[in-house]
């Protein structure tokens, strides 16, 4: 089974993550995904695969060298997607040999997927590409790392003369809402070193990530009748608003791209007795993530002085650090994967994360694990699409590493 035709099935499960949930996982539902590939793994022939109490999915591709002293691999996926766009009732279709134009995602609402709003779809061309009806997310995000990892396990376990050591595999919930790492079994897991399968265009390197921190923002108001408010009301909204005026317009993900970072107001509401913000907080370079801190600090002291104590109190919390530190020891890693997908003749293409994923976390809990490209695009929104000969190296890719690492 081809890697595609996996995804197809992965995408009906709606495994989407709810960062106002305490519980891991976040949502139930994820384990109904994690519960069926417990059953793929046990039928293709994997070892010890199971489901933890908290929905985390391990197993292992046993290795067929005899007495075997090497290196572990593994690699990791994660299962849920995010819950800011719909992500029930997927309806996935496949456009064969892209012709490089527009694609008419739906008819009805003149939903367009097209290259010049996203100019990397010309590099598609003459390749198929899975894509959504354009009113939902298509969850190969990360879903399409979890349908490559498991191919690579069919063709393992299909061809006794490919010689390998023990690989490891991992499917872990909530990596979208930051929480994918909080309970991995790391000494369970039981490798030496892993990948994450959760990057975009296939050919992608990514050992560089964000620092990240998350900040809630939360404004007490007074309310009092409109009628007779004059220089008694606080409006917590308005002052809400004042604070978010308050921070750099440059540092706005919209203005932003390569190593710069930003403040991203991710979530805001309230009413005139009390308002909250939600922001998320990124940047490459830790010194300048402390500086972005500073900043909104010092917005809440100023509003602090303006209105009254405590009108303004700010809850900063770190979320992952730039796994950089922790790979460059160990830059066998890099070159290895430079190797492997050099050998199924694509250029790698190093570069830095706009974003995170569960491998920085793993990496600063002594598994150091670089992330990968999976052949997708437009990730969280309702223009994602996944490119199929895409998915196809990327099983290629691990298979080569599987090799580089069994010698």
């Amino acid at each position: 089974m081809r890697a595609y035709e996996r995804l197809l099935r992965y995408v009906s499960f709606d495994t989407a993550s709810d960062a106002n949930s305490p519980t891991c996982p976040s949502t139930e539902k994820q384990t109904l995904l994690g519960a069926a590939l417990v059953e793929e793994m046990k039928a293709l022939g994997l070892q010890n695969a199971r489901m933890d109490a908290h929905g985390y999915v391990y197993g292992t591709i046993p290795g067929n060298i005899p007495g075997y002293q090497g290196k572990i691999l593994g690699f990791i996926a994660h299962m849920d997607v995010v819950d800011d766009v719909p992500t029930a009732n997927i309806r996935p279709r496949i456009v064969k040999n892209y012709d490089g134009g527009d694609i008419l995602l739906n008819e009805e609402k003149h939903i367009v997927l097209s290259p010049a709003e996203y100019p990397e779809l010309r590099e598609k061309q003459g390749k198929d590409l899975m894509v959504t009806d354009g009113t939902t997310l298509l969850g190969a995000d990360d879903k399409a790392g979890i349908a490559e990892i498991l191919t690579l396990a069919e063709e393992l376990m299909a061809d006794p003369s490919f010689r390998h050591g023990p690989v490891q595999v991992a499917f872990t919930p909530d990596e979208e809402i930051g929480r994918g790492a909080d309970l991995f079994d790391v000494a369970g897991f039981g490798a030496d070193y892993a990948f994450t399968m959760d990057g975009g265009a296939y050919g992608e390197l990514e050992y560089e990530n964000f620092n990240a921190a998350s900040m809630r923002v939360t404004v007490k108001g007074l309310n009092i009748h409109p009628g007779s408010a004059k220089n008694k009301m606080k409006n917590a909204m308005r002052i809400a608003m004042e604070f978010e005026m308050m921070l750099p317009a440059a540092k706005k993900p919209e203005y932003t791209e390569g190593y710069e970072g930003f403040l991203h107001l991710d979530e805001m509401g309230g009413t005139v007795e009390e308002a909250f913000l939600r922001y998320i907080l990124r940047d490459h370079d830790s010194k300048k993530l402390e500086e972005q801190k500073h900043l909104s600090r010092a917005a809440a002291d100023f509003l602090n002085a303006k209105y009254g104590p405590d009108t303004v109190t700010l809850d900063i919390r770190d979320s992952y650090r730039n796994m950089v530190q922790q790979i460059e020891p160990h830059r066998h890693l890099v070159d290895n994967a430079m190797e492997a997908m050099r050998r199924t003749g694509v250029e790698p293409v190093a570069r830095a994360i706009r974003g995170g994923t569960d491998g920085a976390r793993l990496s600063f809990m002594g598994l150091p694990c670089p992330n990968l490209g999976t052949g997708g695009g437009n990730f969280h929104g309702k223009l994602e699409y996944c490119c199929i000969q895409e998915m196809d190296l990327a099983v290629q890719c691990m298979k080569n590493l599987v090799e580089l690492y069994s010698k």
